[in-house]
């Protein structure tokens, strides 16, 4: 009787479940991405808009190369235009003399289709960095054998400590969820005075770009937001897939806007990997 009572309760729990389907949001009414870097290193500064996709949709982005940007210094009111370069499918500066110049404030305009949207950021010090260097480490638990780099430098500020790193390989930036090398001052920063080894194995030969961007607080937490998303996998655990929080506001026209605007020191430091002397 007690087994005919077990099959009876599985049998109602599996009629009782019931397929759920959450509302994610379409894109049906495309509105734009925004994704602006302006810095004091031309070759970086660009303006990319696109329109926005549905979470699932693997379609190619869609460009959009008919709106008017331009950037504008706060302070001496300088207006910096920027065209559309269809090389790069992003929009660069007319003068590409123009950098930002530490301690100014930018605003970023977008306009596209009677919409209007807007971003600021302060172009703050850059930290320092003293040297990089590489080491051969054999296998240790959970990583592999090879060539591993350690970057030493200082940060003397109290405040805005909010940094990426980029690394190029050969040529290749790497961009997988687990190359947005971000950090800040929540565990201190003395590591970076030690010596912070970047978790990447290289081989003899390789060519290995490193560039360290210090970032105002809101470009910042909307990489943290977007990483966290590329970690959603969807599954029973993982909350509702939803957009980062985006630095640019909405002047006129749609609500709709996405991406970010941030306002960079970059510093750059390349390193060729050869084998160590016998």
């Amino acid at each position: 009787m007690k087994r005919i009572s077990i099959i009876f309760l599985a049998m109602l729990a599996f009629s009782c479940q019931e397929e759920v389907e959450l509302p994610l949001r379409s894109a049906d009414s495309q509105f734009p991405v925004i994704e602006a870097i302006w810095s004091d290193r031309p070759f970086y500064n660009e303006v990319k808009v696109t329109l926005a996709q549905s979470y699932f949709d693997s379609t190619e982005m869609d460009v959009v190369g008919s709106a008017q940007v331009y950037i504008l210094n706060s302070g001496n009111k300088e207006v910096i235009p920027f065209s559309y370069d269809h090389q790069t499918s992003s929009y660069r500066p007319n003068s590409p003399g123009k950098i930002a110049q530490i301690g100014e404030t930018y605003q970023l305009f977008v306009k596209w289709e009677g919409n209007e949207y807007t971003a600021e950021g302060v172009m703050l010090e850059p930290p320092i960095v003293d040297s990089v260097t590489y080491n051969f480490e054999k296998e240790r638990l959970f990583r592999d054998e090879g060539y591993y780099i350690k970057v030493f430098g200082r940060i003397p500020f109290e405040e805005d400590n909010y940094y990426r790193i980029r690394v190029i390989e050969n040529d290749t930036l790497k961009n997988d969820r687990d190359d947005y090398l971000l950090f800040d001052d929540t565990f201190g920063l003395t590591v970076f005075e030690k010596g912070l080894e970047l978790d990447y194995d290289f081989e003899v030969g390789d060519k290995v770009r490193l560039e360290l961007y210090r970032l105002n607080k809101q470009p910042y937490d909307y990489l943290v937001q977007l990483v966290n998303l590329l970690y959603n996998d969807g599954g029973l655990f993982s909350p509702p897939p939803q957009n980062p929080d985006t630095n640019i506001k909405v002047i006129e026209g749609s609500q709709d806007v996405l991406g970010y605007f941030s306002v960079t020191p970059i510093l750059t430091a390349s390193v060729d990997i050869e084998p160590e002397d016998e």
